[in-house]
């Protein structure tokens, strides 16, 4: 009974290494995939709008899933938003990049916490626990706060993965703190697309176009607003 015991630890040790190195191996290729590929190429508004008409009224699913798979695959986020805004516009490009951010979020989360918690829980010591508890404790304020600051989104997704945090905290954190931010990236990349396929360059001067230049601006202001409400 006591070998059977013993084997124990060594034996979750093996299998928690095992999923791990999986899990390299998936950030790798997937890294590699966007990089090496001609995958890239797609990742252009011609290129992009050329396939999402082949898919006629599917289009907008066909986005989300696309934008999914791309948050998985490390394809930065600001270029996934700004297709999405110059394809759809900057409101309906809102909701189909805030729909497949969620579900790319949810899926690196899944993929995080299943092949790589149990080898990062191993290797956190006492100092670096009480923040896991922390995390565990006020997950939904603590990646709210993590979303509102622009941290990368994709490496954050993977990164949380390997938390205690719980995935509904997770979750719902993710959905509320990426409104503003996918906001003010869609509608002002969707209104300079606007302007550029009216032609009319005198448009620059609206108020629409000066709006949206403001709130571009002022979303790299919120990380030191955040940090100053919270000292205060």
């Amino acid at each position: 009974m006591s070998d059977a015991a013993d084997q124990t630890p060594a034996v979750n040790r093996r299998k928690a290494l095992i999923k791990a190195v999986i899990f390299a191996a998936f950030i790798a290729a997937a890294i590699g995939l966007v990089r090496f590929t001609p995958v890239q190429d797609y990742l252009t508004p011609d290129a992009l709008s050329g396939l999402l008409a082949d898919a006629g009224l599917w289009a907008p699913l066909a986005f989300i899933l696309i934008y999914a798979i791309g948050v998985c695959l490390f394809v930065p986020g600001s270029v996934l938003t700004g297709l999405g805004a110059v394809i759809f516009g900057a409101y309906w490009g809102f909701v189909y990049v805030w729909f497949g951010a969620m579900i790319g979020a949810a899926a690196a989360f899944c993929i995080g916490r299943t092949l790589g918690r149990d080898f990062a829980a191993s290797l956190i010591g006492d100092r670096l626990r009480k923040y896991d508890d922390r995390i565990e404790r006020n997950g939904f304020a603590a990646v709210l706060y993590l979303r509102l600051i622009y941290f990368p989104f994709t490496p954050l997704n993977f990164g949380l993965g390997l938390t205690k945090v719980h995935f509904r905290d997770y979750f719902f954190g993710t959905g509320v703190g990426i409104l503003v931010g996918t906001f003010i990236f869609t509608f002002f990349f969707g209104t300079l697309k606007d302007v550029w396929a009216s032609g009319d360059w005198g448009a620059l001067r609206s108020f629409k176009v000066f709006f949206s230049i403001g709130l571009f601006v002022i979303s790299f202001f919120i990380p030191k607003l955040i940090q100053k409400v919270r000292k205060a």
